[in-house]
């Protein structure tokens, strides 16, 4: 199973920008979707986006207009630009894998706090 890092997270400001990064040991170009997801405390996981392996995506409507994903399949990597940044996107954010047959995979996570 491939394994996955992400990084980028951090403290930023009310309106600021974040780019989150997400490197898998192996090759992506077989993943069918490459997703962001994220968790606050005390809430349940939740989809931010996915891009196909078709460069379909799909963003919730939360994010919507302020994040983008994107997917470097030579890089093994997948990204999420997210900008005009609000404190209720403070969250862990963690990057996932769906294969095409077998379990998807999981990051760690990257703390993302969005506070003045």
């Amino acid at each position: 199973q491939v394994q996955l890092v992400e990084s980028g997270g951090g403290l930023v400001q009310p309106g600021g920008s974040l780019r989150l990064s997400c490197v898998a040991s192996g090759s992506i170009v077989d993943m069918i979707a490459m997703s962001w997801y994220r968790q606050a405390p005390g809430e349940q996981r939740e989809l931010v986006a996915h891009i196909l392996n078709s460069g379909s995506t799909y963003y919730a409507d939360s994010v919507k207009g302020r994040f983008t994903i994107s997917r470097d399949n030579a890089k093994n990597s997948v990204y999420l630009q997210m900008n005009s940044l609000k404190p209720e996107d403070t969250a862990v954010y963690y990057c996932s894998a769906v294969p095409l047959l077998g379990s998807s995979a999981w990051g760690q996570g990257t703390q993302v706090i969005v506070s003045s």
